[in-house]
């Protein structure tokens, strides 16, 4: 038998405000349609002044342990995936522990951008194959809308805020790729490459910054990277692309998401797409379309998916699990 680290339960949460393209109109020189065809996004949700991201959070756990069937006490971990957190210190994923009543067990971010629920999972996974915890709370949740230049339409008409969350949970395998639970990663960063996607400020320069974005190159590396850990993911499990029921991409823009399903030769019938309606929320981006994914009857249990992720760094990987 071969311990296993497998999804149980499920959940996100979106801010209350809708943010429709044409709102942008106003204050920019952009439209709907010209949004629309370079991202295939239509709507994205800001969080309400005050809601923080340890708030998202908080939502979106609350409904991945109703999903799980489990209280919080029975979580060993959180691991929280996020680049917004609501302090310097403590860690997001500290705040959430106290606001769910989990007086056990420990709690940590990990930040690895739009990357960072690839890089939470394959560490939460990690956990529970050595043995420190038996069922760990994975969130990605972000408030992007925090850190936006308002007068940079390359970029703030791109992103939105949310939460994402999943329970993983020790169960026993057979050991081999029909097993049910997470059955390959891959984590990769190149710092080279930093200027392409950063936030112009933080801590140490006593300034909170803005983010910005070399949006054609970064779209260069992605496609090609994006597809490169996919299948290297897919290879360390014994597997082959034509194999995969889902791709669940980072959700940062559809000609990304189309050209990497192209370049690993599957149909966008594969893809779990939510990009039209919430944006870019980063770290947030592939639990929030597991959830939703699972919601609209696409996502069945015993389907074999591939979740991959781009950001800032960069930062890249994928995660290779049956459902």
């Amino acid at each position: 038998m071969t311990r296993r680290a497998v999804i149980t339960g499920v959940g996100h949460y979106l801010p209350e405000r809708v943010v429709e393209n044409a709102e942008f109109e106003a204050t920019l020189e952009t439209s709907d349609e010209w949004i629309r065809s370079r991202s295939g996004i239509e709507r994205r949700h800001f969080a309400a002044e005050g809601e923080t991201t340890s708030d998202l959070a908080t939502y979106a756990a609350k409904a991945a342990l109703a999903d799980a069937g489990c209280e919080a006490n029975g979580v060993d971990a959180i691991v929280l995936a996020t680049s917004t957190a609501d302090l310097t210190f403590p860690s997001a994923a500290t705040m959430v522990q106290a606001a769910l009543g989990m007086t056990r067990g420990f709690a940590f971010d990990v930040q690895a951008v739009c990357a960072g629920f690839v890089f939470a999972l394959s560490n939460a996974n990690a956990l529970i194959l050595s043995g420190q915890a038996k069922r760990v709370l994975v969130i990605g949740a972000e408030t992007f809308s925090r850190i936006m230049d308002w007068s940079d339409r390359s970029t703030c008409v791109l992103f939105g805020d949310g939460a994402g969350a999943v329970v993983l949970e020790a169960q026993e395998g057979q050991g081999d790729s029909d097993d049910r639970g997470i059955l390959s990663t891959d984590l990769n960063s190149d710092g080279r490459y930093k200027d392409l996607l950063y936030v112009d400020g933080g801590v140490s320069t006593q300034n909170t910054g803005f983010l910005r974005m070399q949006g054609n190159q970064v779209f260069r590396h992605a496609v090609e990277k994006l597809a490169s850990t996919a299948n290297t993911a897919l290879d360390r499990a014994g597997l082959t692309a034509p194999e995969v029921d889902w791709i669940v991409p980072h959700q940062a823009n559809i000609r990304i998401i189309q050209g990497t399903a192209k370049k690993m030769g599957l149909s966008m019938d594969k893809v779990v797409v939510t990009v039209q309606d919430h944006g870019n929320t980063s770290a947030a981006s592939i639990p929030l379309a597991l959830s939703v994914g699972k919601q609209r009857g696409q996502i069945k249990r015993g389907d074999l998916i591939v979740a991959e992720a781009i950001g800032g760094g960069l930062a890249w990987g994928s995660v290779v699990l049956r459902w």
